[in-house]
């Protein structure tokens, strides 16, 4: 997916007063390496998932400052005639290099790290915070969901919860942590996701019984569909579904009541008349937690909503993009960092490995500053190369992230998949070397 209208104007307004400062002052042209890093894990969560990198990169793709962005900083008097030009010949030259969708991330990992002029750098900031925080924020819930769910399948389901466009990015993040479907058809057609859904409440309302809603579903979808059996009175549904649909109705789903002895009722009438085959769905308000005590019914799959999209009570990551690394007057580059309390940050340009046993398990993230990290050969690097001289070098299926997500989780210590709050399974630890370093 590449970005169709300009991305630019997707900014805060001191990061082009701050170039039109710095152009003014002849610190534009400096060196200079920006960090997309976490603090701290937000919620108390153990791990965090990074997503959005590729839609990241598609809203790079459309970093430009045409006419109409043009014109109305001008008539907004935003920025000075000279900033304006500067702006009109926009090009992001540098290089990023980042944690790819799909790894896990701790406290102070180097999720993005984005090099060249601190004029093309830091007009980045905006726009890839607000990817990166909302995208991996879904991300870490979701698989908190999945791994909550076990081997039952999850199925996005947010959309009307949430902003439109944030709809289909939620929809990309929780398919990236192991979702099998969406109900999202944008989600579909830009990121190929599977959709699913049948009919809601309002469909067996239309119709003068319930049975005539299922009967006109059937004929329509199949007796492999999934029909609502809770608009009135469940047992009854289940009686008309199966007498309709026999022992190939695909399933039922459950969307309100006491979903653990309700699915228990529901799966005992089913068996006894002869739809032993006929999976249970449920949904209602589902979070990790829901989701974990429903682990002991019998239940064959969860439609999740509200508590997705919301990041289930943890909407962002908490990404900061901080300058680490400036040239200084001789074209040295020099290690700079923020010191007030509570928000200290780390100088110097990063790399990154996870230090893993010999049997494969992850021990610590280990942060390489100035060069990469001393290893034993078991260490696992982190970060790839995702833009070169401007140009974009990394592109990749979301099968892929969420083939790595799965191998990164298997790494972890098995308190990762606690769900309560608590520490980061892996602790950081940085690794100082003298030399400022280039590529990751």
């Amino acid at each position: 997916m590449t970005a169709s209208r300009s991305t630019a104007l997707l900014t805060d307004r001191y990061e082009l007063t701050m170039l039109q400062a710095a152009l003014r002052d002849g610190t534009a042209d400096r060196h200079s390496v920006f960090e997309l890093f976490a603090r701290r894990l937000s919620g108390g969560r153990r791990y965090g998932v990074v997503a959005g990198v590729g839609r990241a990169l598609d809203a790079l793709a459309g970093f430009r400052f045409g006419d109409e962005e043009l014109a109305w900083l001008r008539e907004a008097d935003v920025v000075d005639a000279v900033t304006l030009d500067r702006l009109a010949d926009y090009r992001f030259s540098g290089s990023i290099w980042g944690y790819p969708d799909g790894e896990v991330y701790f406290p102070q990992s180097p999720v993005m790290i984005v090099e060249g002029t601190f004029a093309e750098c830091v007009i980045l900031e905006t726009l890839l915070l607000s990817v990166l925080n909302h995208d991996s924020a879904i991300a870490t819930a979701a698989s908190r969901m999945i791994t909550a769910a076990g081997d039952r399948p999850c199925i996005e389901m947010g959309s009307r919860r949430t902003h439109e466009s944030s709809a289909v990015a939620a929809a990309r993040s929780a398919y990236i942590a192991g979702f099998a479907a969406t109900s999202n058809l944008e989600a579909g057609r830009t990121y190929g996701i599977p959709t699913t859904g049948t009919s809601a409440h309002s469909f067996t309302l239309l119709h003068d019984t319930e049975r005539e809603a299922f009967e006109a579903q059937i004929a329509a979808l199949g007796p492999g569909t999934t029909l609502l059996v809770d608009t009135y009175d469940v047992p009854a549904a289940i009686r008309t579904a199966v007498d309709l649909a026999g022992a190939d109705l695909g399933g039922v789903r459950l969307d309100s009541g006491d979903l653990v002895s309700l699915a228990t009722s529901v799966r005992r009438q089913l068996d006894e008349l002869g739809a032993t085959r006929t999976r249970i769905t449920v949904t209602s308000d589902l979070d990790e937690h829901a989701i974990a005590a429903l682990a002991a019914a019998p239940v064959d799959g969860y439609g999740v909503g509200t508590s997705l999209v919301t990041g289930s009570g943890v909407p962002t990551s908490g990404f900061v993009y901080k300058l680490v690394s400036r040239a200084d007057d001789d074209g040295h580059m020099v290690s700079v960092a923020k010191r007030s309390p509570d928000k200290v940050s780390v100088g110097g340009r990063k790399h990154a490995v996870r230090r893993l046993s010999p049997a494969g398990q992850a021990q610590a993230e280990v942060i390489g500053v100035g060069a990469a990290p001393d290893h034993d050969g078991d260490d696992r690097p982190l970060l790839v190369e995702l833009v070169r001289d401007g140009e974009r070098v990394h592109t990749e299926p979301l099968e892929v992230a969420r083939d790595r997500l799965r191998a990164a989780l298997a790494e972890l210590p098995a308190s990762a998949t606690q769900l309560s709050k608590g520490d980061p399974v892996l602790d950081t630890v940085y690794e100082e070397h003298d030399a400022p370093g280039g590529a990751a």
